[in-house]
């Protein structure tokens, strides 16, 4: 069976993980505290600070609480949701001010065009919010990649460890398991998307990852498709 869409996953796999870890999210970390008093009001940025409230079971949190958990959740690389979307906010800010591009590597967008000319579609799967990976593809350093891709998934799909949410995925985009190509560095989530019956390959950017029992390659140039 042929593939008929390729999901790729951002960090460690488009981007460099350095990026995410030295760039972004010191950025929000620094960033967080200015923007909650700003924007408390907003009606996105309410629903998150109650979220993290919830979450943290610190219903009478205030302001200041709740920029000290989001800042700890920053510090253990969190996958909560609240975080996620207001760090793409943030993120959002920090694109349009130009205070830094969105690293893609070179591989990566080299491949794009050959991919979809094979009338692949391309999608992306990231525990970072679609606006943040929207952000990230859109101000690259090799300018706006959006149009390459069909879609965006992030935790609101499901957790990058659970099998559930690769057959979400499967669901959302009408295309049978097989005939999608999950692309990532992380063994764990391969093991997951493979349980969904997905085609995985893993990329190995650095020597010292925990390799996935799957395919491996170290560049996007190395993939081919009938």
């Amino acid at each position: 069976m042929s593939i008929r869409a390729i999901i790729v996953d951002t960090a460690g796999t488009t981007t460099d993980l350095n990026f995410i870890q030295d760039v972004l999210f010191p950025y929000s970390r620094t960033a967080m505290a200015d923007f909650l008093e700003k924007n408390q009001h907003n009606v996105l940025v309410d629903c998150c600070i109650s979220d993290v409230k919830d979450i943290a079971l610190e219903p009478e949190a205030s302001l200041a609480r709740v920029t000290e958990i989001l800042q700890q959740w920053i510090d253990e690389d969190r996958k909560v949701t609240p975080l996620k979307t207001l760090q793409g906010l943030i993120w959002k800010q920090g694109y349009n001010r130009v205070d830094f591009t969105g690293h893609i590597y070179p591989d990566f967008i080299e491949s794009i065009e050959r991919i979809t000319q094979k009338g692949i579609r391309i999608y992306s799967f990231s525990s970072g919010s679609v606006e943040a990976q929207k952000l990230l593809f859109s101000h690259s350093d090799s300018g706006d990649l959006t149009s390459a891709f069909s879609g965006h998934f992030d935790t609101r799909t499901g957790n990058k460890l659970d099998k559930q949410a690769y057959c979400n995925i499967c669901n959302t985009i009408s295309l049978k398991p097989k005939q999608i190509l999950f692309v990532s560095d992380v063994a764990e989530e391969l093991k997951a998307a493979a349980a969904a019956g997905m085609t995985t390959c893993q990329m190995l950017r650095f020597t010292d990852q925990r390799q996935a029992d799957c395919k491996k390659v170290t560049s996007f140039n190395e993939l081919h498709f009938d």
